[in-house]
């Protein structure tokens, strides 16, 4: 299954925010190597594999560099998606690290790394780490991850009566709660006439959800941008499809989320709720509409995007955990980041970039009081 983070589709809409795309095919006579690519062939190409690989330039010590950065790729050959073995795990490290050799003549000369997120769900915390700590030259673990490593993921073959009963009695009864109580939901495009009115509510609540959560979110801009992107296009039906869905009652407006749509799976990316009325429960009726609705899209899976790995009581996030796998879903853990360095200053690259997650997810935090 393709993901959206390696379609043209994201590569061109982080091109927008900093970020800039090249395109790779799979080779047809080698499927362990890359071949250049237009941004019109990876829009076009049907049976080989297409690329996206972002590059971003930045400052280091008064110098100027650049990354490399590969979400989700490549996939493992193996039919079921798991790497099992030992032998398997390394084999695919060093597939990274001649992937890594074959990008570098077309990549900025001053990159300073190559940064993988690999597509591999393991179903428990040990074979996560059985990879994580392989000793491969070359390949290090990341101390920062860029996509979520830990998420919950339900499977949307099953009919909706099945997913129900899947999920906790306190989660039913949340949803038909939210009904009971008259909170309603709409879904809204980019593409409407009143679209502006109705996302300056959902960022409103955005705020909120920040100042109360210490949530951090991009400018405005970026999510506008992304739904205008995804807005339903019956000429480009290969792209993904963005919605804004909000939760209101009677005059109010009390949650909101953006969902992806893309072939087989559906996303929930961002989420944000008010302090109004929240004993209504309108986060769970918003996402059972949304988990409705990809299901009519057809998408195999929805993915709740972000978790923490373990239901630990003193994490700070888990009250989140206990929300989006109370669902039903499968918890599965994603390796993170592998980066492998081209230049010598990636190590002060690493430094910089953990005090600085530091600073933002600890100390500001710290200071805050939460």
């Amino acid at each position: 299954m393709k993901r959206f983070l390696q379609t043209p589709f994201w590569a061109e809409f982080k091109a927008c925010h900093g970020w800039t795309p090249l395109y790779f095919v799979e080779d047809l006579e080698n499927e362990r190597s890359l071949k250049p690519c237009t941004l019109s062939q990876a829009q076009t190409e049907d049976k080989q594999t297409v690329v996206s690989v972002l590059t971003r330039s930045f400052s280091l010590a008064k110098l100027k560099f650049s990354l490399a950065y590969i979400p989700m790729y490549p996939e493992t050959k193996n039919k079921d998606g798991h790497l099992a073995s030992e032998e398997e795990k390394k084999a695919y490290l060093e597939h990274l690290i001649s992937l890594a050799d074959i990008l570098r003549p077309h990549l900025p000369s001053n990159t300073l790394f190559v940064r993988f997120d690999p597509p591999l769900d393991f179903d428990t915390l040990e074979e996560r780490k059985a990879m994580q700590e392989l000793s491969v030259k070359g390949i290090k673990k990341s101390h920062v991850d860029i996509q979520p490593p830990d998420t919950t993921v339900l499977d949307l073959s099953k009919s909706e009566d099945e997913l129900l009963s899947a999920m906790k009695n306190k989660w039913r009864y949340n949803i038909r709660l939210a009904s009971k109580k008259g909170v309603s939901v709409s879904k809204h495009f980019a593409s409407d006439p009143d679209f502006d009115r109705y996302f300056d509510i959902f960022f409103s609540l955005f705020k909120e959800t920040s100042e109360r959560d210490g949530v951090q979110f991009h400018a405005r801009d970026y999510y506008v941008d992304l739904l205008k992107r995804g807005a339903p296009d019956s000429a480009d039906r290969e792209k993904p499809l963005i919605s804004l869905y909000l939760a209101s009652h009677e005059e109010d407006y009390l949650a909101g989320i953006i969902t992806l749509f893309f072939k087989g799976e559906a996303v929930y990316l961002y989420g944000a709720s008010g302090n109004k009325k929240r004993n209504y429960m309108p986060a769970y009726l918003l996402q059972w509409t949304a988990i409705r609705d990809a299901k009519k899209y057809k998408c195999q899976v929805y993915d709740f995007y972000g978790c923490p790995p373990t239901e630990d009581a003193n994490h700070p996030m888990h009250g989140l955990f206990l929300f989006k796998t109370g669902f039903g879903g499968s918890l599965i853990h994603r390796p993170g980041s592998f980066d492998i360095s081209t230049k010598k200053l990636y190590n002060l690259y690493l430094f910089a970039e953990k005090f600085r997650a530091w600073w933002h997810k600890f100390f500001l935090k710290k200071i805050a009081g939460r």
